[in-house]
């Protein structure tokens, strides 16, 4: 083997070990020492150091010298907001979005599905001011988003989430399989979700599925508010509402 080949597969080798390591972060674990980082991916330390190093040259880890502990980079960022660019859903769902926030007056919610979770990249006051274009994981059992999505996967994707752990977020979450599957059901015959504050206390949303042109559940949108502004007895007319947008946004898919 020429030498140039072996480097290649050495790189090729090493890239399910960054991913793993870039996927250790989350919003509850915004930085980590090396040690925690081995600890996290089940890395070598001495592996954990060459790779957080090499990350941290190419800017998609950050170092904090003084304690010696590493966060995600600005470049991942960057690298997002490309990505999002490019995407036909977020491109085609901008106006609708900001449309259905300024008819609903409540805060609005687009997620994309990521095979494993839903993730929010486009947010929307109807008090105006700059849309905010973000990356946050919105969890599949407990969010309208999530919900909305779950409910049209395939059969075996819905048994692999229901068969995992069911974290709990708040006293209204879903943890039961059970009745998280009666629960996907009841949104399949109707057509939308609703979160009662399983996700934040106090606060309820109403999720509708978003399809691409083959028909698959790609996305959701939301509408969120306290559910004091937002009662129980309005949810039927908005959800028509949201259900109305979001196949607006599946059209132009």
């Amino acid at each position: 083997m020429k030498p140039t080949d072996r480097r290649s597969d050495e790189a090729l080798k090493s890239l399910p070990k960054v991913v793993s390591i870039l996927e250790a972060f989350s919003t509850s674990r915004r930085s980590m020492s090396l040690a925690e980082i081995s600890d996290a991916t089940g890395l070598p330390r001495s592996t954990a150091h060459r790779l957080a190093a090499s990350m941290r040259d190419l800017g998609l880890l950050d170092q904090d010298w003084h304690r010696d502990r590493y966060r995600l980079g600005i470049k991942l960022f960057e690298l997002g907001s490309t990505a999002l660019a490019n995407m036909d859903l977020h491109r085609e769902a901008h106006p609708v979005v900001d449309t259905l926030s300024q008819i609903s007056g409540h805060l609005v919610n687009l997620a994309v599905f990521d095979g494993q979770q839903a993730v929010v990249t486009h947010r929307v006051s109807p008090q105006g001011g700059t849309p905010l274009t973000l990356i946050e994981a919105a969890p599949l059992h407990c969010t309208s988003t999530g919900k909305a999505i779950l409910a049209f996967q395939p059969p075996a994707n819905i048994d692999a989430i229901v068969a995992g752990r069911l974290k709990r977020f708040t006293d209204t979450t879903i943890t039961s399989g059970r009745k998280l599957k009666s629960e996907l059901r009841l949104i399949r015959a109707r057509g939308y979700s609703v979160d009662e504050g399983e996700h934040q206390p106090g606060v309820r949303c109403i999720g509708a599925p978003i399809r691409d042109r083959a028909g698959r559940v790609v996305a959701a949108l939301s509408v969120s508010s306290p559910a004091r502004r937002l009662a129980s007895r309005q949810v039927p007319a908005l959800a028509k509402i949201v259900v109305h947008h979001a196949s607006l946004i599946s059209a132009k898919l």
